[in-house]
């Protein structure tokens, strides 16, 4: 018999993920939060979606624009890392908005999460929430576990 977790650990209040998700609408935006140590304070570091750039330089590597899909910007995701280990803390979740769809996790998402089926960023949590109109109305979080991906609603 396989036991399956309850998944990554969220913060309580999810506000400024919420906001700045919103704020990206009608296109995808993205972050990371931040964790110091077990049971150490979080921090929500968003970042830029760099998707429509990638795509203006090359549509047919990046097909897709920030509508459907988000890129951290190299420069700014490296200078988060860099911050982060000065602080002593780790990434604990990559989170991202779908616009005018569900929060499910796609199959660009799984792909992207664990290329030749490998988690690249183990023990790290993928917190999904689907933007209608403007306006968060349903998350989930997702994680690596036992060879797949396992999933539980965040309420909000």
């Amino acid at each position: 018999m396989r036991l399956i977790g309850v998944g990554p650990e969220l913060p309580e209040d999810l506000s400024d993920i919420i906001r700045h998700l919103e704020a990206c609408y009608p296109r995808e935006g993205c972050g990371v939060l931040l964790r110091a140590g077990e049971g150490g304070a979080w921090r929500v570091c968003p970042l830029r979606n760099a998707q429509d750039e990638l795509h203006a330089q090359d549509p047919v590597r990046f097909p897709r624009t920030s509508r459907t899909a988000f890129a951290f910007e190299p420069r700014e995701w490296l200078g988060v890392l860099m911050e982060a280990d000065a602080r002593g803390e780790h990434v604990a979740c990559v989170f991202h908005s779908h616009v005018d769809t569900g929060a499910d996790f796609s199959d660009e998402d799984r792909h992207h999460a664990t290329p030749e089926g490998q988690s690249l960023l183990p023990g790290v949590g993928h917190l999904v929430m689907a933007v209608h109109s403007g306006y968060v109305r349903d998350m989930k979080i997702f994680w690596w576990e036992c060879g797949e991906f396992q999933e539980r609603r965040v309420l909000l």
